[in-house]
């Protein structure tokens, strides 16, 4: 399978996990809980929420967090991640940042464009600054073990 066509399926499977939830809007406007009481809804456009919390941050073993490039800006030396629960992340790229690619070889960050899929390793904590940026996919089975509240359908 192609990259995009890989993406394209990734996306699809995350997209369909908040689909397929049940939609809980009253007639009025407002989220009911089981017992009838009232509470806030969502801002307007947001499906409701089946990723765990746990899962805004989760890094693998190698200490690296998943990601896809929303937009690359060279001259101010950032890159605007976002993972797949479209939180973003901008992190600062400088001198001693490694780029590489999904077999170990390495990249320039000229190299990476919106859609690339990227795992992150940072420092930092309001304002991050990549150590390494790793291009490479994300499996069907990671997306599920880190991402869905739901096993993976085999």
């Amino acid at each position: 399978m192609n990259k995009r066509v890989r993406y394209t399926v990734f996306a699809v499977t995350l997209l369909a996990g908040s689909a397929l939830a049940p939609n809980s809007r009253a007639q009025n406007g407002k989220l009911r809980m089981p017992g009838g009481k009232p509470v806030a809804a969502p801002a307007p456009g947001l499906a409701p929420a089946r990723i765990s919390a746990a899962a805004l941050d989760k890094k693998t073993s190698a200490g690296e967090s998943f990601f896809i490039v929303a937009s690359v800006d060279q001259s101010k030396s950032q890159f605007l991640l976002k993972r797949p629960t479209e939180v973003t992340l901008l992190v600062t790229v400088n001198a001693n940042t490694q780029y590489l690619d999904d077999s170990g070889k390495p990249l320039k960050s000229t190299d990476f464009r919106a859609g690339d899929t990227v795992w992150l390793t940072s420092s930092g904590g309001d304002e991050p600054t990549a150590a390494r940026i790793r291009k490479g996919q994300m499996t069907v089975a990671e997306l599920h073990h880190d991402y869905l509240d739901y096993p993976e359908i085999k």
